[in-house]
């Protein structure tokens, strides 16, 4: 996608997705992330955790790798990206192999803003050796409370994920920043899900799970 030169956070948050103004805690993590820092943050969900990593993955020379569990809302955001604009794909056994061969030409010809893979893609080492000589903007993991609640029993891939964190760094270039989001995680195993993806002096952002357009009623029946 082409972008005016140096665009700002607040540019991108503008033009491309049309919100008015950050909300809470996003444009600290941004600015954070973009910065080069890593991060870990817990939000409700619809509390713009995507906003997150998207935007410094489009500020950031690059591409932003996104691991996500879950097919449906990988066709979800990459829909939504590309009606914005965005140059976004995602790599997944949803798609046929001339397709998945299509995505990973353009990974490596540097055409793409965003690529979402699942865990299990993401460590092996087909996909490892295809970012050998790809510049990364970001690397984000959706759902990483999986990573110290339910990794045995919903994506044992997940517990794997710091390896291929630390093979993200080679001669050719930094390893780039992480940023770690959930919507589930109680607080008490927040620092666990950093040493378990292996951040480094993490910043840290709490806002809760609370989802003010949520109630619970408790109704007592005969």
């Amino acid at each position: 996608m082409n972008l005016a030169a140096s665009p700002t956070a607040l540019h991108i948050l503008n033009s491309i997705f049309g919100y008015p103004a950050f909300r809470g805690e996003q444009q600290a993590i941004v600015e954070h992330v973009t910065g080069g820092g890593d991060a870990l943050v817990l939000m409700p969900t619809g509390g713009g955790k995507s906003l997150c990593y998207q935007i410094p993955a489009l500020l950031r020379p690059g591409i932003g790798i996104v691991v996500s569990p879950l097919i449906a809302l990988m066709h979800d955001q990459v829909d939504a990206l590309t009606e914005f604009g965005v140059r976004a794909a995602f790599l997944n056994s949803s798609q046929d192999f001339a397709t998945q061969q299509r995505v990973e030409r353009e990974l490596r010809a540097g055409a793409l803003d965003l690529l979402y893979v699942a865990p299990e893609r993401a460590l092996t080492p087909r996909f490892l050796d295809l970012l050998t000589d790809v510049k990364l903007a970001l690397f984000a993991i959706d759902e990483a409370h999986c990573v110290s609640q339910w990794g045995h029993d919903f994506r044992p891939a997940y517990l794997e994920i710091k390896d291929a964190i630390a093979a993200l760094g080679n001669r050719k270039r930094k390893r780039p920043p992480i940023l770690a989001l959930t919507a589930t995680a109680p607080e008490e195993i927040l620092t666990s899900i950093c040493s378990d993806l292996g951040l480094r002096n993490p910043r840290i952002v709490n806002t809760g799970i609370y989802r003010p357009n949520l109630e619970y009623d408790v109704v007592r029946t005969v």
